[in-house]
C-alpha cells in the first residue's frame, strides 16, 4: 500500500493543478488545492464544479458522487495548510528556480514521511530536489492534460529517489485509476520529448504556409491516427506553456527543434493563448476549458 491519504496540490489554480485535485478526489482521498492567488483558485474550482456538472448531465457520474467529489477538494491560499499532507504535488509554471523555491517551503512544513512530487514536464526531477532536505522523498508524477480525463502519467524518479518512494507513488498512482510508465529523469521524459518539437513543426508549417491549422490537424488525424491534432493540442494547453516549454526544453537540449517559433512567440504576446483565452489557432467563443 502507497500509506497516502491526504493530499495537496501546490499551483491547484491553474488548469492542470485543479484537474489534478479532481483526480484526487475522485479516488476517494481529502485533497488540500493550494494557490497563492485567491482569484485563480476561485476561478479553478469554478471550472472544477462546471466539469462535474457535465458529467452528471453526460451519465459519467450520479450527482451524489459529483457532490462528494467537489466536497473532498478544499481551497487553501496558505502553504502551512499542506502541513499534514502524506504527499505534495507540486504544478506551477515551468520554471525552475520557482519550483525549487515552492519544494523548499514545503519541505520545511510536511512530516519526513511526506511524499513531494513534481509535475514538471520538462525540468530535471533531481535538480527539483536540490532544494529539499529529503531528495530520496521527491519524485516526478507528470499527469497529461487535462488531467482528469486523461489517465496516463510518468513516475521519473531522479538521481536519489528511494525505491520506497518510487514504489509508494506508482502503488497510488495505480490507486487512483491512473496508468503510470516508469522514466528516466531526461528533459521531456517521453511525452514532451516527442511532442515539443512536434507540435512547433505543426506552428512552422502554418507560419511557412504549407497549410491552415484546419487542414494540419485533419491530416495528423486521417494520416496517422491521432485523436487530436497538434495545432488543437497546442490550444488546449496554452500557447503561453508551449512558449514555456521551448525555453525550459531548449537550453537543455539544444535542439533547434525545441526552439520557440517566431509565430508562437508573437500569438502569445497578441494575448492568443488558446482556449483559455477563447482563441489560438481556432476559435473558442463561448467554450469554456473543461469537457465533460
Amino acid at each position: 500500500m502507497s500509506g497516502i491519504e491526504t493530499v495537496g496540490v501546490a499551483g491547484a489554480g491553474g488548469t492542470m493543478g485543479i484537474g489534478i485535485a479532481i483526480v484526487m478526489a475522485r479516488a476517494g482521498f481529502a485533497t488540500l488545492a493550494f494557490d497563492r492567488s485567491a482569484a485563480a483558485l476561485e476561478r479553478a474550482i469554478g471550472q472544477a464544479t462546471v466539469f462535474l456538472a457535465k458529467s452528471v448531465e453526460r451519465g459519467k457520474l450520479t450527482r451524489e458522487a459529483a457532490d462528494a467529489i467537489g466536497g473532498r477538494i478544499t481551497p487553501v491560499t496558505d502553504v502551512a495548510a499542506l502541513k499534514d499532507c502524506d504527499l505534495v504535488i507540486e504544478a506551477v509554471f515551468e520554471d525552475l528556480e520557482t519550483k525549487k523555491s515552492l519544494f523548499a517551503a514545503i519541505d520545511g512544513l510536511c512530516s519526513p514521511h511526506a511524499i513531494l512530487a513534481s509535475n514538471t514536464s520538462t525540468l530535471s526531477i533531481t535538480e527539483i530536489a536540490a532544494a529539499s532536505r529529503r531528495p530520496e522523498r521527491v519524485v516526478g508524477l507528470h499527469f497529461c492534460l487535462p488531467a482528469q480525463l486523461m489517465r496516463l502519467v510518468e513516475v521519473s524518479p531522479g538521481l536519489m529517489t528511494s525505491e520506497e518512494t518510487f514504489a509508494r507513488a506508482w502503488a497510488f498512482m495505480e490507486r487512483c485509476g491512473q496508468i503510470p510508465v516508469k522514466t528516466q529523469d531526461k528533459p521531456g521524459f517521453i511525452l514532451n520529448a516527442l511532442l515539443v518539437p512536434f507540435n512547433n513543426d505543426a506552428i512552422r508549417a502554418v507560419e511557412a504556409g504549407v497549410a491552415q491549422p484546419a487542414a494540419i490537424d485533419r491530416a495528423v488525424k486521417a494520416g496517422l491516427g491521432y485523436k487530436m491534432g497538434p495545432l488543437e493540442l497546442v490550444d488546449l494547453v496554452g500557447l503561453d506553456t508551449q512558449l514555456r516549454l521551448c525555453e525550459a526544453f531548449y537550453p537543455i537540449t539544444l535542439d533547434p527543434r525545441a526552439s520557440a517559433p517566431p509565430l508562437l512567440r508573437r500569438m502569445v504576446a497578441a494575448g492568443l493563448l488558446g482556449r483559455k483565452s477563447g482563441r489560438g489557432f481556432f476559435d473558442y467563443a463561448g467554450e469554456t476549458i473543461y469537457g465533460g
